[in-house]
């Protein structure tokens, strides 16, 4: 039987609309564009009600919060409104453009903290190994360097899931309880960590997907609690994830939305007085297990979890940039050339002290800092013992815990040098640096020099300099970072590290082991 043309045409014409518009017959009194995060794809059966309720339409048009925030910062995108999870990062691109323009009126409208959510038997495993049964980023952190936990996260440079976790990773890696500043980000601190990640997708859902769909392979997700309480209810599992909100602190989502057209002032004002109606965010936490951001209406007995420490978001968009970059570098395994004085004044106890700076970075320095700045697997080493020149040398990539013997067999040797050539191991050190670059110019590469004399033997600084200044440029790029104590000569190393692009870190106002952690957190 043929259909009447206008049933037929009024079909159609439903069929255009997104998801959570209502088929009424009827246009729309008001229709908004909105650029909006993906993960509000879930929002869309309750804007039916939104039209339903005030005849106002939301079009959403789903950009990766990362990419949102800088094409609004470019200009705009000619949406009426912006639906982010989090606009912190769009605030400081704002302010730090040539002629900022006004930051847009902003209303949250629901909230959810970034945490992780991990296998009861992989949780169970983390708690052994911190001997607490609170859980931290940084036990993430040292689990994953240990090769105890596989895990998987959002791209940060698209999600903000992903971004709001690598900030408050780094946030607590930093451990000075303020936002980040530019020399607080710190790569090194970082790989351990990422050392473990073997997931990664664009967005929140396609992250979960591949999850499930891998569910032997991976034993953590970090992301939203909603997202996470999600999983564990859809039957997708063969066990429920256990949600962690890390000791150390998180980043809350609260979903703002952004008027960017003042000329849609008033239905964006109808749309916000809906949208916090304590019955509308009933039904936002019912359906999206976000937590509501009207005080009378009472948290779900799922969301009754206290989120604990609030982390501050960096206030300069140049940390977040170096974030992203430091996260491309911290997937990679680094490699570093130790350059180890073992002159005759360094008997005793300045011997002790080195070997205990090592079996801190091997996991015994189990304070939060130190989680973050041990060595992890994968980790490739070159351990060179220098005096009157180079006496032994070891190469060691970190698999397990023969390796890590390895090392601690070539720190116990009791052979001491009765003279210092600084400048001449260093030297050998590049050209050790050099084939490493050689052969694989993806991997990160670092020198660490530690040294408490007087280089009296061998070459001199300015030779050294010369040699260094005639190396490759991609050898160039490799820095020194130089531990001073004792009586080294400051002033020379801080300018052999600042020649190679490193810094100096002196030992004699802390201790060695908290400069060895210092060259952990260098680029």
């Amino acid at each position: 039987m043929r259909r009447p043309r206008r049933l037929i045409a009024g079909l159609a014409a439903c069929a255009l609309l997104l998801l959570g518009t209502a088929c009424t017959g009827d246009p729309p009194a008001v229709r908004l564009r909105v650029l909006a995060s993906p993960e509000l794809t879930d929002m869309a059966p309750l804007l039916a009600g939104l039209r339903a309720d005030t005849g106002i339409e939301l079009v959403l048009d789903h950009r990766g919060t990362v990419e949102a925030s800088r094409l609004l910062a470019a200009g705009g995108t000619g949406h009426d409104l912006a639906w982010l999870s989090d606009d912190r990062y769009l605030q400081l691109l704002l302010q730090e453009a040539a002629d900022p323009p006004l930051y847009p009126l902003s209303a949250k409208t629901m909230t959810s903290p970034v945490v992780f959510g991990i296998r009861p038997e992989a949780a169970a495993r983390l708690r052994r190994e911190a001997g607490d049964p609170r859980l931290s980023w940084a036990d993430l952190a040292d689990g994953a360097a240990e090769g105890l936990v596989r895990f998987g996260m959002a791209d940060p440079r698209s999600a903000n899931s992903g971004l709001s976790a690598l900030v408050g990773i780094a946030t607590a890696a930093a451990g000075t309880g303020g936002a980040l500043r530019p020399e607080d980000v710190a790569c090194d601190r970082l790989r351990g960590l990422f050392s473990g990640q073997t997931l990664t997708a664009p967005t929140s859902d396609a992250l979960v997907d591949a999850f499930v769909a891998g569910q032997d392979e991976t034993d953590a997700l970090i992301g939203y609690e909603s997202t996470l309480l999600a999983l564990n209810a859809s039957g997708r599992l063969r066990e429920p994830l256990e949600i962690v909100y890390p000791e150390d602190g998180i980043v809350l989502s609260e979903y703002p939305l952004l008027l960017l057209d003042p000329d849609r002032r008033a239905a964006y004002d109808e749309v916000v007085a809906w949208l916090k109606r304590p019955e509308t965010q009933r039904r936002i936490m019912a359906r999206t297990l976000r937590r509501p951001v009207v005080p009378e209406v009472e948290r779900d007995a799922r969301l009754r979890a206290e989120i604990g420490n609030a982390l501050y978001f960096p206030g300069r968009a140049e940390v977040v940039e170096r974030l992203l970059a430091d996260h491309e570098a911290a997937r990679a395994p680094g490699q570093v050339v130790f350059v180890l004085d073992y002159s005759g004044s360094m008997r005793g106890a300045r011997i002790k002290a080195l070997r205990a700076a090592f079996a801190g970075l091997d996991g015994a320095d189990t304070s939060p800092s130190g989680k973050f700045a041990r060595f992890y697997r994968g980790e490739r080493f070159i351990l060179i013992r220098f005096g009157d020149g180079v006496r032994a040398e070891r190469d060691v990539t970190l698999t397990g815990t023969a390796e890590a013997a390895a090392v601690h067999d070539f720190l116990g040797a009791d052979e001491f040098s009765r003279t210092t050539a600084v400048w001449s191991a260093l030297d050998h050190a590049y050209r050790r640096a050099a084939e490493l670059r050689r052969a694989d110019p993806a991997r990160p590469t670092t020198v660490v020099l530690m040294t408490d004399g007087l280089s009296n033997a061998g070459i001199g600084f300015a030779e050294f300099v010369r040699r260094y200044r005639a190396l490759p440029a991609e050898t160039r790029e490799v820095p020194t970072y130089a531990i001073r104590f004792g009586e080294a000569d400051p002033a020379e190393l801080r300018r052999a590290a600042e020649t190679t692009g490193g810094r100096m870190v002196d030992a004699t106002a802390s201790s060695l082991e908290a400069a060895f952690k210092e060259t952990r957190g260098c680029r």
